[in-house]
């Protein structure tokens, strides 16, 4: 939970403030560490709720949407904006007299719900709001994105094995053969170490090429000297994987196998494209909200952290077309 104790006491942040009559009044803010957002009719609205007591916390920003927080820098992969607190952009906290509130019925409806009693609104039109997304993105591909540094600089884009123009760490066929590499077992036993990838031509001992480059970056993964993606014997569908023309040896055992892992079918078919619809990536953006140097009254801090905003639209994903490019 995320608690504002408005007292200035060691490390509680407590107020204790007297009325008229002399009653001290204690105000105790007791929210969770995340926050949601709605589009008004005029900006966006970004809140948090709580019930026993019902209390609100909420920023309205004038003239600004989702998206536009979304669109983040090409090359950092970050949106960042500080937002002056005034009264187009009120910080506000309020109190209900309902034991329980509806929060995306209080904040997203144009009509104020007329079951809803506010006790005690306070806002601030002072202070400052900064915004920050962060995108981040995964090819879910087997290999932990910090170990497709190939050349260990440091700087994954570029990292490119295929050179089709997708870094190997958004690039779920990484070495472009047309079989993706998480069906290229980079991992076998899914421990995060990557030292005992699969490499086909390696195992077997059949290959007369006898480089210890693992299938997911391998270009011929049973090394008889036709690419993978060029060993489509049985249809021409850009799935090397299911063109199977006889049998080889796998662990001591006779079984039915794909051409392109075995090395006594050498039959080259040339591919002209790269599989489709399969180069998706997985986007998350993580949204924090920090207020500073805002005046509630009853609550006065130089920063407060509002939160991790939850929506939806922040988890999508995004597909991406590679330019073919020939051997």
């Amino acid at each position: 939970m995320r608690q504002l104790f408005l007292v200035l006491i060691s490390l509680s942040l407590l107020n204790i403030y007297s009325c008229d009559d002399g009653d001290i009044i204690t105000v105790e803010l007791d929210f969770e560490e995340t926050f949601e957002a709605c589009e008004g009719v005029t900006g966006l609205i970004f809140y948090k709720t709580k019930d026993d007591p019902s209390e609100s916390l909420s920023l309205k920003i004038t003239g600004l949407t989702l998206d536009d927080i979304l669109e983040v820098d090409e090359e950092t992969k970050i949106y960042e904006e500080d937002i002056d607190i005034s009264a187009t952009n009120p910080f506000n906290y309020r109190t209900y007299s309902n034991t329980t509130i509806s929060d995306k019925l209080l904040f997203c409806n144009d009509v104020p719900l007329s079951d809803v009693t506010i006790t005690q609104d306070i806002e601030s039109t002072s202070g400052t709001a900064k915004i920050k997304t962060t995108l981040t993105e995964d090819d879910d591909d087997g290999v932990p994105a910090e170990l497709e540094d190939i050349n260990g600089n440091g700087d994954l884009e570029d990292d490119d094995t295929d050179e089709d123009g997708i870094p190997d760490y958004l690039d779920v066929d990484d070495d472009g053969d047309n079989v993706l590499t998480k069906d290229e077992n980079p991992d076998p036993n899914n421990d995060g170490d990557i030292s005992d990838a699969q490499n086909s031509d390696f195992d077997h001992e059949l290959a007369t090429n006898s480089e210890v480059i693992p299938d997911y970056l391998d270009k011929d993964d049973d090394g008889d000297g036709v690419p993978t993606r060029d060993e489509e014997n049985k249809t021409q569908d850009q799935i090397p994987t299911n063109d199977k023309s006889s049998t080889c040896m796998v662990d001591g055992k006779e079984e039915d196998c794909p051409d392109y892992l075995n090395p006594a079918v050498s039959t080259s078919v040339p591919a002209t494209k790269y599989r489709e619809g399969i180069h998706t990536v997985l986007q998350t953006y993580t949204v924090t909200l920090t207020i500073s140097n805002f005046d509630l009254t009853l609550i006065s801090l130089d920063v407060f952290d509002f939160g991790i905003l939850e929506d939806s639209k922040l988890t999508t994903t995004a597909t991406r077309t590679p330019e073919f490019k020939p051997y």
